[in-house]
């Protein structure tokens, strides 16, 4: 893994997300950093696990085949928008919408490593010291990053919530893919492997 300078530093950019390929964005996502000013504070974690949702034939997604609602209406916005739901009506889940607009494809983030404003991070979860529960898990980071469904149908260009690249390189070899977490009433969907994740991170969630 390569690490950055400061000149390689800046917001991805909206032709990112509009490519029409969801898991090849949820692969490329690893390495990003995840950036949020909330709260008067600047936190961010290097992104190492996310998961590929596709809307049109995927029946894992909360969009399969033009499912429409109002809880999911952000997903049919263009890509580089946030689509942030509750999760068993307690814990927020980020994701990132990729595609044009009306395909309703996302990228789930489910593990950071942290980065910046860990001091913020920690008090925001209550922890005294650093350890990878702070992030690695799809709620966990976003308590630690103040994320909220507030923060629903947000523009990642231009909002409180950014990704940036800072020139960090994950390489094919270091990339593991599974199956999802959490959908198994998606029959043969549930066997795709778009699950993703840094090898040898010790930030990954826990999750099978």
């Amino acid at each position: 893994m390569t690490m950055p300078t400061r000149r390689q530093c800046h917001v991805l950019p909206r032709e990112f997300y509009l490519r029409d390929d969801v898991t090849l964005i949820a692969r490329e996502l690893l390495g990003k950093v995840l950036v949020t000013r909330l709260q008067g504070a600047l936190t961010a974690g290097q992104i190492v696990e996310t998961e590929a949702y596709r809307g049109i034939d995927d029946r894992a997604c909360h969009a399969n085949n033009g499912r429409r609602t109002k809880r999911n209406e952000a997903m049919y916005g263009a890509g580089g928008h946030a689509y942030v739901y509750l999760c068993y009506g307690l814990h927020h889940l980020f994701n990132v919408v990729t595609n044009v607009s009306g395909r309703a494809d996302a990228v789930l983030i489910r593990a950071i490593e942290p980065l910046d404003g860990i001091a913020v991070m920690l008090r925001r979860r209550r922890m005294a010291t650093l350890a990878p529960r702070l992030t690695a898990g799809p709620a966990t980071l976003t308590q630690a990053l103040a994320i909220t469904v507030r923060h629903n149908a947000g523009d990642l260009l231009d909002s409180p919530i950014q990704i940036e690249e800072r020139g960090i390189r994950v390489a094919d070899r270091d990339i593991l893919a599974s199956p999802r977490v959490g959908v198994a009433y998606a029959g043969p969907d549930a066997l795709r492997p778009w699950r993703f994740r840094v090898s040898g991170s010790a930030w990954t969630s826990a999750a099978k």
